[in-house]
Order: structure tokens, then sequence, then C-alpha cells
């Protein structure tokens, strides 16, 4: 028997509306499923199109603005971009000797919205879609890394790079059509085998994720207002000009959410590097030379830690709390077992760790070999710091919650 609370039920059963073709149709006939296909795909040709232009518009401009340059060579900058673009998602790009890893999120971001606005506009809400979209993404990341001359391992992660990220855009794109099915729906038809528990629990986990990313978000927005002298003096230095600093604040928002994933490890506990040998935790901080990047400027200095910054992994432990308590309105307090809130526990922290670690492993990385060849944090310490100090809290909530109603029932039968 099921221990989470049903849905409310209509008293009237009015006739829904069909939610797909197939629906209004009964079975999906050849032609039917062909052109499903192809609007997943149309979608993703529109999307790759305009996300790598916009990358290419970028670099051309960047160009123009470098020193010397006359003509722009549409050849490197061609090149270049393919590179960018590569990178966001996920590909390692070598420039001249130096390999560079780290992935730029906001590239990656600006992909997946381009697949967003192009999958919600053309794309049939079915999985065939999806599917069909998705693997022409994976497809074109791989075509262009093999075209860039990459080889081995790099057209694998080229091929995972743009699952995620077009599988990601067509996934949200497709859900937001007003005839889509809902969200529930689709989880209920995938992961119907999973106990109900597991899947409140995964739900309560992805909350955990996007509060824990809000408040690093917050915490980012007081770095950079804390560092915006340093990163003023930086800027000064280099004089990069309008169309410099055009480019150079489209760098920095590129990066901006590596930042902010930074900070999330940094609330966790463990914190990141930015070069090897340095260390920002709330703990300390061991810093080095950094790059004259303006961003870096916003890095927290020796005045965030100790104090009053060792209690930042509490939040991380706030987040479970409030992950909990949106678990615990969705159970049926009456037939909850210690092994269902077990398996909720399990599953939000489980759900979290993951999510972080595999975040984090984005967000770090390598820009070329030298000091720069240590960036972010250790995805797989943060992950299980961050699930250990969310199963804490939602652990304390569940477990406090289902107490009671065990005390009020024995309660009950007593002066029975």
């Amino acid at each position: 028997m099921s221990t989470t609370r049903p849905a409310p039920r209509s008293t009237s059963r009015t006739p829904r509306s069909p939610r797909t073709v197939e629906a209004a149709l009964g079975a999906p006939v050849l032609g039917s499923r062909i052109a499903d296909a192809m609007s997943g795909v149309w979608a993703v040709v529109q999307s790759v199109v305009l996300s790598s232009l916009l990358v290419l518009l970028l670099t051309v401009v960047a160009m123009l603005g470098a020193p010397g340059t006359g003509a722009v060579p549409w050849g490197v900058a061609t090149r270049t971009a393919g590179g960018v673009w590569l990178l966001g998602h996920g590909v390692p790009v070598t420039v001249g000797d130096a390999a560079v890893t780290i992935v730029p999120l906001g590239v990656a971001a600006l992909a997946a919205f381009c697949t967003y606005v192009c999958a919600k506009r053309a794309t049939a809400p079915v999985a065939s879609g999806v599917l069909a979209g998705t693997v022409l993404y994976a497809v074109t990341t791989t075509a262009v890394a093999a075209a860039g001359g990459l080889r081995g391992g790099a057209l694998l992660t080229a091929a995972v790079g743009g699952a995620v990220v077009g599988g990601v855009g067509l996934g949200v794109g497709v859900l937001a059509q007003p005839d889509a099915p809902r969200v529930a729906e689709v989880v209920e038809a995938t992961f119907g085998w999973v106990p109900p528990v597991a899947r409140l629990g995964v739900r309560a986990g992805a909350l955990a994720t996007a509060l824990l990313l809000g408040a690093a978000a917050v915490v980012t927005t007081l770095w950079v207002l804390a560092g915006r002298a340093t990163a003023g003096d930086v800027l000064a230095g280099l004089a990069p000009g309008w169309i410099g600093g055009v480019v150079l604040g489209v760098a920095q928002l590129a990066l901006l959410p590596n930042l902010v994933l930074w900070a999330l490890a940094w609330l966790a506990g463990p914190g990141f590097a930015v070069g090897e040998g340095t260390s920002f935790t709330v703990r300390g901080v061991v810093d080095g030379p950094l790059p004259a990047f303006p961003l870096l400027g916003a890095l927290p200095g020796p005045s965030w830690s100790g104090g009053a910054s060792l209690a930042a992994p509490a939040l991380v432990v706030l987040c479970g709390v409030v992950a909990g308590g949106f678990a615990w309105r969705r159970l049926e307090p009456t037939l909850v077992r210690w092994s269902d809130v077990a398996w909720v526990a399990g599953a939000t922290a489980v759900t979290a760790g993951a999510v972080v670690a595999l975040l984090q492993r984005w967000a770090g990385g390598a820009v070329g070999m030298g000091r720069l060849a240590e960036i972010g944090a250790q995805p797989l310490a943060v992950g299980a710091v961050v699930a250990a100090e969310v199963l804490v809290g939602v652990g304390a909530v569940l477990a406090v919650a289902h107490s009671g109603v065990l005390t009020r029932r024995g309660g009950k039968r007593g002066r029975g």
C-alpha cells in the first residue's frame, strides 16, 4: 500500500481534451511517428545554428577588439568559436600547448536555452520527438568534435555533453507547452517501477538542490559586491576599451555560474581552489597569484573565513529541513513506517549529493598545465558532504514528525 498522500479527485467527470496527437487518433500511424520525430530534429537544427552563430558573433567581436587586428581571419574565428561551443558542452579543447577542460557553464546554459525556445515552438509533445532531437544533438556535437581533430575519449565526452544539454533543453521546452503531458504523468510513466516513497525523495532532493543553488547565488552576489573595488582595479589596469569591455563582460557572464557552484562548495564546507596550492573554505583562505580577470576579484578573502562563516554548512542542513517538510506533507502519516522514512530521507540525500557532484564536475577543470591546472572543487567530496548535511536536515524532520504520530497513536490506545 502506498504511503504517499493521493491527489484530491474531482467529483465531476468531465471529458478531457486529448493531450497528444496519438491520444486523439488512437494508435499512431507511421507518418505521424515520422512527423513527431522530425519535429524534434528540426528544433535541434534551429537551436544548434542559433547558439553557434551567437558564439561566432562574440568571437568575431573579440578579434575585432584585439590590438593590431585588421581583417577578421574567418577560418581562425570559426575554429575558435567551434572550440568555445564544444567547451560549453564539456569537451576539452587545446589552445597552443594549454589544455582547457573547465566548462563555461554560461555557454552550456545559452545552448540549452536556445534548445528550450526552439523545442517549445516546434517539437511535438511526445517522447519520439524528444528522443530524436537528443540523438541528433549528440551526433552533432560528436561530428563537430571530430571535425576539430578530436579523437577517442573526447568524442565520447562530446556525445554525452550533447545528449545532456540537448535532452534537458528539449525536455523542458516540450513540458512547457500548454498541451504537453504534466511532469507528474511523465515521471509516473517513466519511473513507475520505483517505489512511491523513493520518487518522493527524489522530488525532495531536487527541491533541496534548488534551494542550495539559490543560497549559493546570494552568497555570490555578496562576494561580487564586496570585491567590486578589486575588480574595478583589475579592469582599469586592463583598459580593454568598449569592444574589449563587452567581450570581457560576456566572458565573465559565461563563468558566473561556475562561481555560483564554487560558492555552493564553500557553503557546504570543502571549499574550492583557483590555482594549484590555493584553498577557499570557511575555515581559512590560502590564495596565490591569479590571472587579471575582474570576476576573480569576487573570490572570498581572509575576512570571509572563521567566525560566523563556520556556521555556513548549517544552511545546507536547513535546505534539508525544508525538503523534509515538503516530503512529510505529501505522506499519509497514519500509514508511514520507519522504512518509508528511511527511503524518503535516503533518496533525498542521494539525489542532492549526486546532482551537486555532477555540477561540480562541470564547474571545475584546468586551464593549461601550470598553476591553473587545478580550478574548482572536488566533486565527490562536495557531493558526499552535501548528501550528509541534507540527510541530517531531512532525517531530523521526518523522524520527529513520525515519532510524534506514533506518540499520539500510543496515547490514544492507552486512554482506550
